[in-house]
Order: structure tokens, then sequence, then C-alpha cells
């Protein structure tokens, strides 16, 4: 037996509750996993609450994060007792996620634990902070360098937002961060930004074509914040887009890319190839300051993750939720 968080639909209704469950129902898979910690992400919310179409069958467990040790194994990669974790690939969303103390998935899915880090580390950094490095890898093969300018990020008291503060910091860009919440201006301070901006300078309809004010940018909200964005780019400078916490839309127009030849570098964090997720969780080991990520982290019990979910969807969380699923 084992305990979950798991989502029904009852007369297009989302339930959620914590339950205990026989491990004879978990899908199937070839690794078993003890999970160790899980977190709460902007799509775990949404599974959750059921204000977005994120489950596609159910009953669901949600939670596309987890951490944990192998229990039995039958994919030749990994055996009992290896320290893995796992982001995206469709848990939470069509396969049981995280937010359980049990989980069975594909072998191919995992991810070994990097060295240096620990679970609970690798769960505060999590699809969020995974995205983030994805987002500045994509950014330095477009060649961005220190000497380039400053680089924006939006949505920066977010997960996406917190951590690659941080990890632009310490590589030493110059970050601007851009947030609703000036009450944060100490905590985004902390984590290395050198400047903080209104989102509302960025959230509203602006002009096609407007100042050139940035070398890059990381942004994680989308709809008019990510066109305005565009706008502001330097010529041959590019946006890293990740994210859709101001919506789906993109009212913008094709000036600056053919105008400026600015970059739009699609983020797609659920199915990257072996190699790219390994690179990413490597250098995360190595690029990010653990006092930082500290900060960046609060832990939460799995039954606390079902009022965080509204509390998260509300822009009322700082940094990174971490699910102790044993709480």
């Amino acid at each position: 037996m084992f305990t979950a968080i798991v989502v029904e639909k009852i007369d297009e209704h989302y339930q959620a509750q914590v339950a205990t469950l026989d491990e004879s129902r978990l899908p199937p898979g070839d690794v078993v996993v003890d999970v160790a910690y899980s977190t709460l992400n902007y799509k775990d919310a949404l599974a959750i609450s059921g204000k977005g179409p994120v489950v596609r069958a159910f009953p669901m467990v949600p939670g596309i994060d987890l951490a944990g040790t192998v229990e039995t194994s039958t994919y030749p990669v990994f055996a009992a007792g290896d320290k893995v974790l796992l982001n995206g690939w469709g848990i939470g969303e069509q396969h049981w996620g995280g937010l359980a103390q049990k989980a069975r998935v594909r072998g191919e899915w995992l991810t070994p634990l990097p060295q240096g880090l620990s679970l609970r580390q690798s769960m505060g950094i999590g699809t969020a902070g995974y995205t983030a490095m994805l987002c500045v890898m994509a950014l330095e093969r477009h060649g961005l360098t220190c000497a380039d300018g400053d680089v924006l990020v939006t949505g920066a008291s977010g997960g996406v937002g917190s951590i690659a503060i941080t990890l632009l910091a310490k590589l030493g860009y110059r970050v601007i961060a851009s947030t609703g919440r000036p009450q944060e201006s100490d905590y985004l301070h902390g984590l290395g930004a050198a400047e903080i901006i209104d989102r509302r300078t960025l959230s509203e309809p602006g002009r096609p074509l407007q100042k050139e004010r940035w070398a890059a940018a990381i942004d994680s909200v989308g709809s008019h914040t990510l066109a305005n964005v565009c706008a502001s780019i330097r010529a041959d400078g590019a946006v890293a887009a990740c994210g859709l916490a101001q919506g789906l839309d993109f009212p913008a127009t094709v000036a600056p890319f053919i105008l400026r030849g600015v970059s739009l570098l699609g983020i797609n964090s659920v199915t990257r190839p072996e190699a790219e997720r390994f690179e990413a969780w490597r250098r995360l080991a190595r690029d990010l300051d653990a006092a930082s990520l500290d900060a960046i982290t609060r832990e939460i019990s799995l039954g606390d993750a079902i009022p965080a979910a509204d509390e998260l969807l509300k822009g009322a969380v700082r940094g990174r939720l971490v699910v102790d699923v044993h709480r």
C-alpha cells in the first residue's frame, strides 16, 4: 500500500484527494521507484484544480517530477538502490506521476541523480529549474555571451524565473528581473538580479517594434509579455520561450524577426533526448548555487499540495515548492 494524491473527474468536475492505494494499481513500467520527493509545478496545479486540460486519463496521480530510489528494475541501466529523478515524459498527465510514495515508470524516462545533488535538492530544481537550464543552454547555442548585454527574465518570482536568475548571475550575466510582486525585490536581488522592472510595462499591448533594451530573454509568461519582449530585443538577439502564465496567445508581428534578426527559441522540457537531459542536469549540479537553491525552495507535505495548487495558480507562490511525499 502507498499514499498518493488522486484526481478523479466526476460529472465534469475534478476532485483531488489524498488516498491509500494498493501497489497492484500502479501503471505498467519496468522500474518501480520508492519516491522521496516530488514538486508542485504550474502544470500540476492545473491538473489538481481542473483549471486546465492537463490530465488525459482518470483516475490520475499528478506530479510531473519525482526523485527517489529504485526498488525493483527489469530495465538494464538501473538496479535496486540507484538514486534517480524524472521530469516530464507525460507523467502526471497520461501516466501516474510523482505526487505519490510509489511510481512505476519506463526506465528510459529516468535520469541518474547527478553527483553533488541530494534527492531533495533535485526536486528543489525540478522541471522548473531543468527548464531554466535548457533555456540558458539554448541561448548559449545561439551565441549569447556576457559581453552582449543585459538578459531579461520574466515571471521572475516563479520557479523557472528564480532559478534562471540564479544560473545567469552565477555565469556572469547582468540580469533584469520582471515581476508583478515588488515586495519580492530583496529576494530577487539576493538571487542575483541587478535590476527589477514592473511586469505591467510588458503585459499590455505594445508597439510591434520598440526600443532595443536587452541582448536576450527567458520568458515563462507568453501572450503580450512575450510579444513586447521580442519587440525590445537587440538586433540578432534571442528569446527562449518556455511558458504561458499570462496566456497561450502570441499577439505579435514578424517585425522583430525580419527587421532585427531576433530569434525565438522554443523550449520543450518534456521529451528531451537523453544526452541533452543528462547535460542539463550535469550543468545544474555544477552551476546552480546551493545557498540560492535553499532560498528558492519551500518544503510542504503531500496533503499541503492540494490547497497550494490554488496559491500557485493565483501567482502567490515564490520560488519552488518541494513535496515530501512521506509527510
